[in-house]
């Protein structure tokens, strides 16, 4: 399925202000893991409200996102949605966010997707983003199960092959890192949180969880010829990984198009184009009713309406990151309704 800004059933297009209740602990926690690279970890900007396209811009100039504000202007705290972001670090996993979801510092599109959650679930919700900036699907993310392939001259490493790529018909010469290094230390990070849940979740009674979904946010360091050919098969190789290695195949999965950029034209049309491939139901039926894309291209903005002029990070707008990941809850409340019919 693909939709883009589609209103989910039984999601207002306004979110109502929180209620400052926390989640019924009596009911296993909703898991969703958030992964990508560097747009997922988040480069939106609360603030100032004087800079154009921050949060608080957008909110106290432009009248949007009141959900976010309570009555005194001061942002709202969903306490029913918890947030841990966790990256590598050296050989060791850092802890770089657990807490409960706000707007604090750059954000993600975690803020929209989890108010959203946080709307339509009475259980305890946890964001689990586990990721780092500068990786490709093609190399880094490299799912496991993807064989290497030829393009140009040249042999293209698959899954635990090192280099990335070596001249045909020459012994390859491997160094530190491998196909999908940054697959694996992501996956075992997001086990390392879920082994202790406790510790992450303030409340947590060893009622157990359940992965819900996955959530996907990537696409810039793929731009290139042999890694852009590539995307969409590794795309339903990712899915298909994800949910054998977090034994949840009935876990739904979302994605939206970004390469950090309009992605019109060049490698980034190519890889939205594969992206939104994956969500067609007509040509992966058995992803029908399971996975949808979400075309986020007409949330580019322009630098002289947002904080910067950092292309790849989207110029830092606020509203970019904030309806990105308000998209995909909406597109994951339509997976998950769908699901209980």
């Amino acid at each position: 399925m693909i939709v883009s800004g589609v209103i989910a059933a039984e999601v207002p297009a306004q979110l109502p202000k929180p209620d400052g209740k926390p989640a019924d602990q009596s009911k296993p926690v909703k898991v969703f893991i958030m992964m990508g690279q560097s747009n997922m970890l988040g480069f939106g900007r609360v603030g100032p409200a004087s800079t154009k396209g921050s949060l608080e811009y957008m909110v106290k100039e432009k009248g949007k996102y009141q959900h976010l504000v309570d009555d005194k202007g001061k942002w709202t705290v969903r306490t029913d949605v918890r947030h841990v972001f966790v990256m590598p670090k050296g050989n060791n996993m850092a802890v770089m966010r657990n807490e409960w979801l706000a707007p604090t510092g750059n954000f993600g599109p975690e803020l929209g997707f989890g108010h959203v959650m946080g709307h339509i679930h009475d259980e305890p919700v946890l964001l689990l983003k586990a990721c780092i900036g500068n990786r490709s699907l093609g190399w880094d993310l490299l799912p496991p199960g993807s064989k290497q392939f030829e393009l140009d001259g040249k042999i293209y490493a698959g899954y635990k092959e090192s280099p990335a790529s070596w001249d045909k018909d020459t012994q390859p010469k491997g160094i530190l890192w491998y196909a999908g290094k940054q697959y694996d230390d992501d996956v075992a990070n997001a086990k390392a949180v879920l082994k202790e849940l406790a510790k992450y979740y303030p409340g947590y009674k060893d009622q157990g969880y359940e992965i819900a979904g996955f959530v996907w946010w990537q696409g810039h360091k793929d731009q290139n010829a042999a890694h852009a050919s590539r995307y969409e098969q590794n795309l339903v190789q990712l899915i298909k990984s994800l949910r054998k290695d977090f034994d949840s195949p009935n876990a739904k999965f979302v994605l939206a198009t970004g390469c950090g950029n309009p992605g019109r034209d060049g490698f980034g049309l190519k890889i939205a184009e594969a992206q939104l491939a994956v969500g067609d139901a007509k040509k992966y039926p058995e992803f029908e009713g399971n996975v949808k894309a979400v075309d986020t291209r007409d949330l580019w903005r322009e630098a002289a309406n947002s904080p910067s002029n950092q292309g790849y990070h989207y110029n830092h707008n606020a509203e970019t990151y904030y309806e990105t990941g308000d998209r995909l809850g909406r597109a994951m409340a339509e997976l998950l309704q769908a699901g209980k019919k």
